[in-house]
């Protein structure tokens, strides 16, 4: 009869694997933003809020990255709804149905192909994007890079045992806001992050997770006048992302408050 051999681990090392084991079970997130913010042009302030509907465009990519960037405007989409619950956003979604139903395709996809390489938007084609899609503002989101690594940190090799591992992500956006009336860049906004996790499973540190804390953090800059800024987990505002929103409008002279009090 064949007998298996079954490896006998010292004592005392089962106690440790399964302390080892405990402690990668529980998963954590550590992130941290760093955003640079160009002033919003005054003439943003100049309108009252129903002359201020916002559509958002789909996201733009280097080459190296064109279909990673999908899904980009739908969160920040998201994000407004949560931080300007006021405003008349147009998502993603129907922003392209109104550009097409009003035969505006060939002329957005000439723009937008226009846009990856200047990171200009032709003004007689954002007037006319305007005037069909009834906005006067236009976000325009661009994904500039992305990296993923994943790094096994407690592990038994000579059993083929993970007990935990490190998964982390840098990621750099940008964001613009354009006035479709006057061709005018009212805001622009780079934010780079960086997510680390760490777990026992193998799953990595998701995009949309970096894309979700990158573009809350640039408007945390909008809404509250900074031009450069350092966002952590401590920030009110980013940890209850998802649970709350903050004010929608502030006058240009409202007193500027720490990034990281709650």
């Amino acid at each position: 009869m064949r007998q298996w051999w079954c490896p006998r681990l010292p004592a005392g090392l089962g106690l440790v694997l399964l302390l080892l084991c405990a402690e990668g079970c529980s998963s954590w997130y550590g992130w941290q933003v760093r955003t640079t913010t160009t002033p919003v042009a005054s003439s943003f302030y100049q309108l009252p809020l129903e002359k201020k509907p916002v559509a958002i465009l789909p996201a733009l990519s280097i080459a190296s990255l064109q279909g990673t960037e999908v899904g980009m405007s739908r969160h920040l989409s998201e994000i407004l709804k949560k931080l300007t619950p006021t405003w008349d956003v147009l998502d993603e979604q129907a922003s392209l149905t109104g550009i097409n139903t009003h035969g505006l395709g060939t002329e957005y996809v000439q723009m937008r192909r226009e846009a990856g390489d200047s990171h200009l938007l032709n003004h007689e084609s954002l007037r006319k994007l305007g005037t069909a899609l009834g906005v006067r503002y236009i976000f325009q989101p661009r994904l500039a890079s992305f990296t993923q690594t994943m790094t096994d940190r407690w592990t038994i090799p000579a059993l083929d045992v993970r007990f935990s591992q490190t998964r982390s992500s840098v990621m750099r956006i940008s964001l613009q806001l354009w006035d479709a009336e006057s061709g005018e860049l009212t805001w622009s906004s780079v934010s780079e992050s960086f997510i680390e996790g760490e777990g026992v499973t193998q799953e990595p540190v998701f995009l949309e997770d970096a894309v979700r804390v990158a573009l809350a953090s640039m408007m945390s800059d909008f809404l509250n006048r900074r031009t450069a800024s350092k966002y952590t987990p401590l920030n009110k505002m980013l940890d209850s992302l998802m649970r709350e929103s903050v004010p929608t409008e502030q006058s240009p002279g409202s007193t500027e408050v720490d990034n990281n009090k709650k």
